[in-house]
């Protein structure tokens, strides 16, 4: 059985029992540890350097924005160092919703990435050597960059319908290295796949108002649905938002439903030419720990 990644967030005040979970997660055998940027993700990497032995981890994603490039190239050159190569550093622009909070001004997506990465190489030469960077992407420029400038792509609810024609756009022999291909997908395991709909669309409920997932949802094929969710925002009816999210564009953008459906659905990414599925757990009965528990029953 071709084994997923696990995305892992630490919380205040569950700061330890997430380590412990990221050191049962390499003892289960699971491909990879990736960690989003809630909380301080690149601080959890440096801890769970020390706390596992062969486990790739690694961010997914650390906005570029937070941080300055030398600080943040003095950083993973460390965690790079002490984890042996297991690190990979996924950055990313993050979203608009993000900026107007912390009084961001971003540039241009390409440019501002472009030019973050160039930075990071230039530190190098103080700092040692810089892991693989990956790049948070999701439409064709930044797949190109990705190949252009970094070692990796993620995306994030990635539309599995659609993820072979976004592979596509990586060259054979880029595909067939070492290179990164990772999609973040949200998961429930409930036999009650209604229940776990529910649970997935809210999950998503954001990222549907967010111009450029729409515009991606779009071109894989969900033009009605995203028209329709454009129609019920600009009416302010977020009920209506709910039911514009179909089955249809749910069961490519996430996994729910029972064990064996959860499994299926990722050898199902496999095959689309996701090498790294990263399962982004929820439950209808609990919280981060009790749906990571469910994925060590569904995969155990």
């Amino acid at each position: 059985m071709n084994m997923p990644a696990i995305s892992l967030a630490a919380v205040s005040g569950r700061r330890q029992q997430t380590l412990e979970i990221a050191a049962e997660i390499e003892q289960r055998g699971f491909s990879g540890i990736y960690c989003p940027s809630m909380g301080d993700c690149v601080a959890l990497c440096q801890s769970i350097a020390s706390v596992t032995n062969e486990i790739t981890f690694g961010t997914s994603v650390q906005p570029i924005y937070f941080r300055n490039p030398e600080d943040l190239a003095a950083t993973a050159a460390f965690i790079h160092e002490i984890s042996n190569g297991r690190f990979r550093l996924g950055i990313g622009v993050t979203h608009g919703p993000v900026h107007q909070r912390l009084g961001i001004t971003p540039g241009k997506p390409l440019a501002d990435i472009r030019d973050y990465v160039t930075a990071m190489e230039q530190a190098a030469s103080h700092h040692g050597e810089l892991p693989p960077i990956v790049l948070a992407t999701l439409r064709r420029k930044m797949v190109e960059l990705s190949v252009d400038i970094s070692a990796g792509a993620v995306w994030a609810n990635a539309s599995r319908n659609d993820f072979n024609n976004s592979v596509a756009d990586i060259p054979d022999d880029v595909q067939n290295s070492d290179f990164f291909i990772g999609n973040m997908i949200p998961t429930v395991i409930d036999p009650d796949r209604e229940a776990g709909a529910a649970r997935n669309r809210k999950t998503l409920q954001g990222y549907v108002a967010l111009p450029n997932y729409r515009n991606y949802w779009k071109q894989a094929g969900y033009v009605e649905e995203m028209e329709g969710i454009e129609a019920a925002l600009n009416d302010g009816d977020r009920e209506r938002v709910l039911t514009c999210m179909t089955d249809a564009w749910l069961s490519n953008a996430t996994l729910y439903g029972s064990q064996d459906e959860v499994r299926e659905g990722v050898e199902e990414w496999f095959d689309q030419g996701c090498k790294t599925p990263i399962l982004v757990p929820s439950s209808t009965s609990g919280g981060q720990m009790h749906a990571i528990q469910e994925l060590f029953d569904c995969f155990s």
